[in-house]
Formats: structure tokens, sequence, C-alpha cells
């Protein structure tokens, strides 16, 4: 049996970037500014796109469609995603195409980078959200299965103003590492 030397392509990553305010972010901003520099990821930001909420579907749907993996980075506002984002899924992940009947995105890898205004312990049943991180996320999880795509573990920068700029760049440069190999397990 002769074994290939040839390395497998480099995954296309669509990062959708859904903040409402990102000139006041630091965490997301600086995300941002760290994977720019990657070739094979495309930042769409979509508040910079569509301010007026009048989302262009045809062309995110082919957006989707050239891309092996969908990254989600946003805010964790009101233990959802900002509001824009949520009407992208609404519209965009429709029937027909993403689901009930359509499979545009059968086995593409799905991940959400979340950052959170409070601390770890806050998302807890102990904790004041009374429900963890996995919980509040399901309907994202659900969302994922519902497409047909692979779930990965969510990204989480907890308390993403308040950590040390050291904390940040560790969980930055954990994000990178994931980019530069997303096909890989996730332990």
């Amino acid at each position: 049996m002769e074994i290939s030397n040839h390395a497998l392509p480099t995954p296309k990553i669509l990062l959708l970037f859904a903040h409402p305010d990102p000139l006041e972010s630091v965490a997301n901003k600086e995300m941002i500014e760290a994977v720019s520099s990657f070739s094979n990821v495309t930042i769409h930001d979509l508040y910079g796109a569509y301010p007026d909420f009048i989302i262009d579907v045809p062309h995110e749907r082919n957006l989707l469609l050239t891309h092996d993996v969908i990254v989600f980075q946003h805010p964790l506002q009101m233990y959802s995603c900002p509001a824009l984002l949520k009407e992208w899924i609404d519209v965009v992940l429709g029937k027909g195409f993403a689901h009930a009947g359509g499979t545009a995105l059968l086995g593409k890898k799905c991940r959400f980078v979340i950052t959170t205004g409070a601390p770890a312990q806050a998302y807890s049943e102990s904790g004041y959200n009374k429900y963890s991180m996995t919980e509040i996320l399901q309907p994202f999880e659900l969302t994922a299965a519902l497409c047909q795509m692979e779930w990965v573990e969510p990204l989480i920068l907890h308390w993403a103003r308040r950590v040390s700029s050291d904390e940040r760049e560790m969980h930055i440069q954990g994000y990178l590492n994931w980019l530069s190999n997303p096909l890989k397990e996730v332990l």
C-alpha cells in the first residue's frame, strides 16, 4: 500500500462576527485582529454588512457553501447571541437549505467563540445565572444538529473585560491554534 505525502487542503473558515458595538470591545477586537492574518479565514462582520438588519440571504448562503468550517464569534447578550446574529440564523439557515430537506451544511464543523461579562462561576447552578454555559448554549447546539453540522465545544472567555492581558492573550493563542487546524479533534 502506497502512502501519499500530500497534505490535506487547508480548510476554508467562515468567521461570522456579530458584535453590535465592536469599537467598545476589548477581547473580541483583539481576537479579530489576531485572526485577520489567516489567509484561509473569511471574517464576515455581520453588523458592518447589515446595519439595517436586511440580510442578503443568497449571498450568505453562498458564503456558507464555499467554506468548510463555520465559526460564530460574539459576546453573550441576555443569555443568547446579539439580535442580528439571531436574525441571520433564522433567515439564512432556512428550511430546504440547511434543514427540513436541505443538506447544505451537512458535515461542516460549527464552533461558537463567545465572550461573557461575568466570571465562569456565575454560570453554574450555584452561580447568579443559575445555569451552566452548556445549558445556556443548547439552542445553538440544537441548531447545529438540525443543520447536520458537527458541533465543536464552544470556546468561551469569561469576564472578557476584566481578565488580565496575559489571560486574554492565552485565550487568543488557543483560538489561533485551533484555527490553524480546525479539523482535528478538540480535547
